[in-house]
C-alpha cells in the first residue's frame, strides 16, 4: 500500500473529513504491492469482491510462479495457482515445500492459516462423464478453498439417464449445481428441468471433432430450452465455482436482512 495515500486517508478520517465508511470503501481499491517488474498483486480483491485474487499459471515462469505466491501468503491465508502441469508443479513444491498440488484439478494451494467458512449453502458439482473430471475438480477444490461446501455427482450423463434420476433426491435438495459436460452437452438443460435452483452449465472440449473443442455443448448450453440455466466458457470449472458463491454468498445476504 501506498504510505502517503494512507496517511492522507486516516488524516481525512481524525479531522471528519470522510467517514469511516466511506474510507472502506476508499481502500477497496486502494492496496496492490508489485512483484518484481513483471505483476501487482491486487490484495484487495477479497475486500471488494468476497473473493481473493488467485494465480493463473499458463504463461508464467515457475520463478514468477514463485514470487507471486510468496506475496501473496503474507497476506492471505490461502493461496491458489490454477491450470499448473504436473512438471510445473514439481518445480513449485521443491522451493515451497507446504505447497499441495492437485493432480486433476492442476492447482496448487499454499495454505498458511485457517479458511473461512462461507456459511450455509452446498455447491453440488455433476459430470456427464469421467473424461470432465479434471474441470469438474477445478470447480470442486476452487469452491471448497474459497470456503463453500461441495458435493461431487460424477459421471450421471444423458446417454445413461438412469444414473441421474437414481440420484434425484441429492439433486432436490442442492443449492446451486454446477454441471459440467462436453459431447453435446445435454445434461445442464435434463438437469434445469427437474430442479429449482440455479444450474451452471460447464461446456468441456471433451468431444469428437463437431464438437468442435467444446463449441458444440457450449451452443448446446446456450440454446437450453430449460430455464435457470447460466453457462460460462469452455473449460472454466474456475469460473463455475467463484459464480456459484457469489449466488450462495448474496442469497444469504438477502435472507439476512
Amino acid at each position: 500500500m501506498n504510505p502517503d495515500a494512507l496517511q492522507k486517508l486516516l488524516n481525512a478520517i481524525a479531522t471528519g473529513e470522510i467517514s469511516p465508511d466511506t474510507a472502506l470503501e476508499t481502500l477497496k481499491h486502494l492496496n496492490f504491492e508489485p512483484v518484481a517488474d513483471f505483476a501487482k498483486v491486487d490484495h484487495h480483491r477479497h475486500l471488494r469482491t468476497g473473493f481473493p485474487e488467485v494465480i493463473w499459471g499458463p504463461g508464467k515462469t515457475p520463478e514468477q510462479i514463485i514470487q507471486i505466491m510468496t506475496t501473496m501468503a503474507r497476506h492471505s491465508p490461502v493461496v491458489m495457482a490454477t491450470r499448473i502441469e504436473p512438471a510445473i508443479a514439481e518445480q513449485l513444491e521443491a522451493e515451497i515445500p507446504s505447497l499441495v498440488y492437485y493432480p486433476m484439478a492442476r492447482i496448487c494451494v499454499l495454505q498458511i492459516g485457517e479458511l473461512t467458512f462461507q456459511g450455509q449453502g452446498v455447491i453440488s458439482i455433476l459430470t456427464a462423464g469421467t473424461a470432465d473430471l479434471p474441470v469438474a475438480e477445478e470447480a470442486a477444490i476452487t469452491a471448497q478453498f474459497c470456503g463453500f461446501q461441495t458435493q461431487r455427482l460424477w459421471d450421471v450423463g444423458v446417454a445413461g439417464i438412469h444414473r441421474l434420476l437414481s440420484h434425484r433426491d441429492l439433486l432436490s435438495k442442492a443449492d446451486v449445481i454446477i454441471v459440467v459436460a462436453g459431447m453435446e452437452g445435454a445434461l445442464p438443460s435434463v438437469v434445469a428441468g427437474m430442479v429449482d435452483c440455479p444450474v451452471i452449465g460447464v461446456p468441456t472440449s471433451v468431444g469428437y471433432g463437431t464438437s468442435f473443442g467444446g463449441v458444440a455443448p457450449l451452443l448446446t448450453m446456450l440454446n437450453s430450452c430449460a430455464t435457470g440455466i447460466g453457462v460460462v466458457n469452455i473449460d472454466n470449472g474456475f469460473g463455475a465455482a467463484i459464480l456459484a458463491g457469489q449466488i450462495i454468498r448474496t442469497a444469504r445476504r438477502i435472507s439476512s436482512r
